[in-house]
């Protein structure tokens, strides 16, 4: 597959710390790539890096084929970024934001009016186009902020969390609009705090802990790192009683199920798939046995 980004070695220090510490990652062409880590783990520091916002201390990253050092200026022309804050003029309709966007980007008046039709369509906002974004709900202004990043087309398109603070629903209207922009050709490369957003969006999902990259993946293998299912017994107030590991197959959970009950306890049972949470947890919430630097990562094919 055709890669989209490439880092290799990465380093940026602050002071005495060490926010990147060798990090190694790439993504393929049209990939949804999400990025996962603690508050001050560097997942903002390396997409301001990968944006051309701050200068690495080392290693090399390219973007869209263009080295971010050496060629700034094309991989500008060729990536947007999204915040976590809708960067809209509220005074001013969608059109008109969409318009003097194009305008600032170079466009002619009638390219970007045409532009701007065609952007309300794809991101569901023709009905509201002359609206003022004041009224707009945070779901819409994040579309609309979507929808700003697409003025100039972009090959690689940068979320930084971008659903904070939306409701569930708003929310999952975005990862709609997200997969069809990488179902279009699109590369998305996300950081969230939402591990559930990850889990539904990403093709491939890496944990950066202490600066550096401790696992790399899909969701699934990633998730089978941490344990298979497990059939659980829980009392009337909810506790786990009881757990037995299980395959999943019809066969493994009557075993279970028989191991279970073979002690006489009753209560419900419910079946335990690992999450997210739980990867999460596993490698971000424990000490770095014999050293101050992160385990090297665990990558899947």
């Amino acid at each position: 597959m055709p890669t989209a980004i490439d880092v290799r070695g990465l380093r940026k220090t602050y002071g005495s710390r060490a926010v990147l510490d060798g990090v190694d990652l790439s993504v393929g062409d049209g990939e949804i790539f999400a990025l996962l880590g603690p508050n001050g783990a560097g997942k903002t520091t390396t997409i301001q890096i990968l944006t051309t916002l701050t200068r690495p201390d080392g290693g090399s990253v390219h973007v869209a084929g263009h080295d971010v050092l050496r060629s700034p200026l094309a991989v500008k022309q060729r990536i947007a970024l999204t915040g976590q804050s809708a960067a809209v003029d509220e005074s001013l309709g969608a059109h008109e934001n969409l318009v003097m966007f194009g305008r600032l980007s170079g466009l002619s008046r009638p390219a970007a009016q045409e532009r701007a039709e065609q952007l309300l369509r794809r991101f569901g906002l023709a009905d509201a186009a002359r609206r003022r974004v004041a009224t707009f709900s945070g779901g819409m202004r994040r579309r609309l902020d979507l929808a700003l990043s697409f003025v100039a087309r972009p090959q690689v398109l940068f979320l930084d969390e971008p659903t904070t603070g939306l409701d569930t629903r708003s929310r999952r209207e975005l990862w709609d609009v997200i997969r069809s922009l990488a179902g279009a050709g699109t590369t998305v490369f996300l950081t969230t705090q939402y591990l559930e957003e990850a889990d539904e969006l990403a093709d491939r999902v890496a944990v950066l802990h202490e600066g550096r990259i401790v696992a790399l993946g899909t969701a699934e293998q990633l998730k089978a790192r941490v344990g298979d299912e497990r059939l659980e017994l829980r009392d009337a107030d909810g506790t786990v009683r009881r757990a037995v590991p299980t395959d999943g197959t019809l066969a493994g959970l009557r075993a279970a199920v028989d191991a279970l009950t073979a002690g006489g306890e009753s209560g419900s049972v419910s079946l335990r798939r690992p999450t997210l949470d739980d990867v999460f947890l596993a490698l971000t919430d424990r000490p770095t046995p014999g050293s101050d630097r992160s385990p090297a990562p665990k990558e899947y094919a």
